[in-house]
């Protein structure tokens, strides 16, 4: 069983516990390219980047940031997390993700999402009705690109007509494009039907919860005739060597952002520090704690939702550039061993059983 373990982060600039005041965008981005090239180093999988279009997250263009990344990194993947298409062409978003291919072949993924906050459909003319339909019909097109190189788009209600035109560059293969999304069953099903690799942002509540999705995914990909098709999870977390001083530090951050985000919408609510806990708790959706406790919580969540790929969100609100240093290096020197080890172990296990039935 093969598990790749990676980073996802939006470049959060909200106000810092120590000092009250947000780092700035411009240092937040540089920080983050910094965050990057130590991931790479320390023999992280992964690192994904989201879009955001909102004060306190730096990065509304990943496309930049991850080129930038590219040009200083060897071996990591690099992809969006997510690139929200109902407000963006795909032509554009395949001509940019190909362009970064050529400086990291077979390095580069688009992670396909909706896009949880709605803040650019005003920003770029969207009306948020279409919310889904943009969406649908934009990642086909973008599919379809990602398979042809020469396009035949018939149009549509949010795509323009294209009548056998080339769309370069064109990586030597087609590129990685992934459906992501926070628990929707329709993505769900659109995602399997498609044979497009999932991942759930598995945000509250507890890890158990989103395995119904992940069966129905699996179900809907046999019925369709794509078998076998991977399934990713990211979830909120934060590491220090004292595994109390990562969760007390991680709860300012974490009740910040979930405050912030239960004024904007209605099912959401403020955090309580109890609440926070029981999300820390060893069946919970928060990952804070020392290299133990994360890498047997990230071993868990694997092995009850059948994953090949798990994103630790470093961090969920800002934190300072050393402290993530300090996570990043933690999660790539002990985390992804031990996380690596235990299922190459268990691989083994199963090869020599099946070697000893096989000889009676």
């Amino acid at each position: 069983m093969s598990i790749e373990l990676g980073i996802s982060t939006f470049g959060e600039t909200t106000p810092l516990e120590k000092t009250g005041h947000a780092i700035s965008h411009d240092q937040r981005i540089r920080d983050l390219v910094d965050e990057i090239v130590l991931a790479d180093k320390v023999g992280i999988d992964g690192f994904a980047i989201g879009e955001h279009h909102r004060k306190d997250f730096a990065v509304s263009a990943p496309e930049i940031v991850l080129a930038m990344a590219a040009s200083k990194t060897k071996q990591i993947h690099l992809s969006s997390a997510t690139t929200n298409l109902p407000t963006i062409d795909p032509i554009r978003v395949y001509e940019q993700y190909a362009t970064m291919d050529a400086i990291a072949p077979g390095r580069i993924e688009i992670m396909a999402g909706r896009g949880s906050f709605t803040e650019a459909f005003d920003l770029f003319g969207y009306n948020l009705e279409d919310y889904d339909d943009l969406f649908k019909e934009k990642l086909d097109m973008l599919v379809k690109i990602n398979q042809d190189e020469i396009l035949d788009w018939p149009g549509g209600k949010f795509t323009p007509k294209v009548d056998h035109k080339g769309i370069y560059p064109r990586p030597n293969k087609p590129l990685p494009i992934s459906l992501a999304t926070g628990g929707n069953i329709n993505s769900t099903i659109r995602a399997a039907e498609m044979g497009l690799p999932i991942v759930y942002a598995t945000i509250g509540g507890k890890i158990d919860s989103f395995k119904p999705l992940t069966q129905l995914y699996r179900a809907v990909g046999e019925k369709t005739g794509h078998k076998d098709l991977p399934i990713a999870a990211h979830a909120w977390g934060w590491l220090n060597q004292d595994k109390d001083k990562a969760i007390r530090d991680y709860f300012y951050p974490t009740k910040l952002l979930v405050d912030a985000i239960s004024k904007e919408r209605d099912h959401w609510n403020g955090m309580t520090y109890e609440q926070y806990l029981e999300g820390v708790k060893d069946d919970g959706g928060i990952f804070a704690g020392d290299s133990d406790t994360v890498a047997q919580k990230i071993i868990n969540m694997i092995e009850t939702l059948g994953l090949s790929r798990f994103y630790l969100h470093i961090p969920v609100a800002s934190m300072p550039h050393e402290d993530i240093l300090n996570a990043i290096r933690i999660y790539g020197t002990e985390v992804v061993p031990k996380v690596k080890k235990h299922f190459q172990e268990k691989d083994e296990k199963k090869k020599l059983f099946s070697i000893k039935w096989k000889k009676k």
